[in-house]
C-alpha cells in the first residue's frame, strides 16, 4: 500500500513533539497501522524560527490552507490552537474531504457539535485525543474502553497548571500570588493565566468529558467554573488538618434530575489516590456502574507527552480509511442519532458537601446563632473547629464541614451567615467530595 500523506499545521510545542514522534518511531508506527505515515507538508507563521523538530523533507509554508486544499494530503493535523480562523480551517479540510486530528480543546467544546455534524456528511473522521489531559489516553478508555458502562461520574485534574500552584501552596506554605509567577516563569503558565487558574481550561476539557461520558450534546455554556485564586494558605492549611487536599477538579454528575457540569476547588479525602496527584500532572477518576472506580494518571501537556495522544490518533485514523464511515466509532461515542439532550443542572441544584471558614467574634451565643441558621436551611453539620485567633485579633476564625446539601441552601445560609453583626468579611465556601 501507498504511505499515508500528513500535513501539519501549527509547529509549536505540540506540532514540533508530533513530527518528533512521527520520524522517530515511523517503523513501528507503520507495523500497527498497517501502512507508512510521512508527513509531507507543514505550516508554520515564521519559516525561519527555530524549532524542535527535524523539518527536512517537509514543505514548509506559511498559508494553512495551502495544505488543506493540496488533494495528495489525507489527514490534517490542526495543531495550531484556539477557536478564531482555526474552526474556518477545519471545516474547510472537511469539506475538501480530509480527515482531521485536533489537539484543539477549546475548538471542540466550542464548536464540535457542528464541526462533527459537518464530518458525518462527509464520511471523515475528527480525531481529538490529545484536547482532554495531554497524553492520557482519557477519550478512548471512556469511548471505548468503558463503553459496556454506565458512566455514573468522573472528576479529573486535568489542568495542570492549577495543580502545581495548589500542590506548591500545600507542600511549601506559600501563598497564591507567589507560586503564580513561578508557574509564569516556567511557562506552566501563560503572561494571562486566566483560562488556567479560572478553570475555563478545565471547563473546555469537561465538556468533552461529559459528552462522551453521558451521550450529550458538547455545550460549554452551561458549564459552572470556579477558579483557585481566593484559595488562601490558610484554607490549605486548615484541609491538611482535617485529612482533606484542595484540588481543582472538573467534576460531571449523572443524577435522577439531570447532568452537573462543575469546575471549582475541591476538598478531598487525603488517602484518595487522585488526592496525591501532585505538581503538573492530571488525573481523572471515572466511576462506571459495572467496572467501579477507574483512575487515569499521566502527563497532561508538553511536547511528546501530548503528541503520543495525536500520533495515536493518526494511527486510529489510518486503520479506519477503508472501512465504511457508519462502521466507525462515533465521534462522542454514542450514535449521532442517539445523542439525548439530558438538562444540565444550574449550579443552585448542585448538591455537594461543603468547607466553610468564617472569622466571627468570640463570645457566647455565635455558634449557635451560626448553627441556628445552617438547621433552618437543612443544612447538616459533619464537624466543627474553632481557631485560635490570628494576629491578636478580637475575632476567631471557625471551620465548619457539612453534609450534602442543595446548594441553592446554602447560598441562601452564607447570606445570612454573612449579615449576622458579629461575622466579619466574606465567608470562604469550597465545596467537598469524597470521590467514593
Amino acid at each position: 500500500m501507498k504511505p499515508v500523506k500528513v500535513g501539519v499545521l501549527g509547529l509549536g510545542t505540540v506540532g514540533g513533539g508530533t513530527v518528533n514522534v512521527l520520524k522517530r518511531n515511523a517503523a513501528e508506527i507503520a507495523r500497527r497501522a498497517g501502512r507508512e505515515i510521512i508527513i509531507t507538508r507543514a505550516s508554520a507563521k515564521d519559516l525561519n524560527k527555530a524549532r524542535i523538530c527535524d523539518t527536512q523533507g517537509i514543505a514548509l509554508t506559511t498559508d494553512p490552507f495551502d495544505i488543506i486544499n493540496d488533494p495528495e494530503i489525507e489527514i490534517i493535523l490542526e495543531l495550531i490552537g484556539g477557536a478564531g480562523q482555526v474552526k474556518d480551517m477545519v471545516l474547510k479540510a472537511i469539506e475538501n474531504g480530509k480527515h482531521v486530528v485536533t489537539a484543539n480543546k477549546s475548538l471542540i467544546a466550542l464548536h464540535g457539535n457542528e464541526i462533527f455534524a459537518k464530518a458525518s456528511e462527509k464520511g471523515v473522521i475528527v480525531a481529538f485525543e490529545a484536547a482532554v489531559a495531554g497524553g492520557i489516553p482519557i477519550i478512548k478508555a471512556i469511548r471505548e474502553g468503558l463503553s459496556g458502562n454506565q458512566i455514573e461520574w468522573l472528576a479529573g485534574i486535568i489542568n495542570g497548571t492549577g495543580n502545581f500552584i495548589l500542590t506548591e501552596m500545600r507542600d511549601k506554605g506559600r501563598d497564591f500570588a507567589d507560586v503564580l509567577a513561578e508557574a509564569q516563569a516556567l511557562g506552566y503558565a501563560e503572561a494571562d493565566p486566566t483560562f488556567d487558574v479560572e478553570g475555563i481550561d478545565a471547563g473546555h476539557k469537561l465538556t468533552i468529558l461529559a459528552s462522551i461520558a453521558f451521550g450529550i450534546p458538547l455545550q460549554f455554556d452551561k458549564v459552572f467554573t470556579e477558579g483557585i485564586t481566593q484559595i488562601t494558605r490558610t484554607d490549605v492549611e486548615y484541609a491538611e488538618q482535617l485529612g482533606y487536599r484542595i484540588k481543582h477538579l472538573g467534576i460531571a454528575r449523572k443524577t435522577a434530575a439531570g447532568i452537573e457540569l462543575r469546575v471549582h476547588p475541591t476538598l478531598i479525602p487525603e488517602r484518595r489516590l487522585i488526592a496525591n496527584v501532585n505538581g503538573v500532572m492530571n488525573a481523572v477518576l471515572v466511576k462506571g456502574d459495572a467496572v467501579g472506580a477507574t483512575l487515569y494518571y499521566g502527563a497532561g501537556a508538553g511536547a511528546e507527552p501530548t503528541a503520543s495522544s495525536v500520533v495515536a490518533d493518526v494511527i486510529d485514523v489510518v486503520r479506519a480509511l477503508t472501512s465504511d464511515p457508519e462502521n466507525r466509532v462515533p465521534h462522542l461515542a454514542f450514535q449521532a442519532d442517539a445523542i439525548a439532550d439530558i438538562p444540565v443542572l444550574s449550579s443552585e441544584q448542585f448538591k455537594t458537601a461543603y468547607y466553610l471558614r468564617l472569622n466571627a467574634e468570640d463570645k457566647p451565643g455565635v455558634l449557635a446563632e451560626v448553627t441556628r441558621i445552617l438547621a433552618a436551611h437543612h443544612i447538616s453539620i459533619e464537624a466543627i473547629s474553632q481557631k485560635a485567633p490570628l494576629n491578636n485579633e478580637t475575632s476567631v476564625p471557625i471551620i465548619i464541614l457539612t453534609q450534602i446539601t442543595l446548594e441553592q441552601e446554602m447560598n441562601a445560609a452564607i447570606a445570612e451567615i454573612e449579615a449576622l453583626a458579629t461575622v466579619s468579611g466574606k465567608i470562604n465556601r469550597i465545596r467537598l467530595e469524597t470521590l467514593g
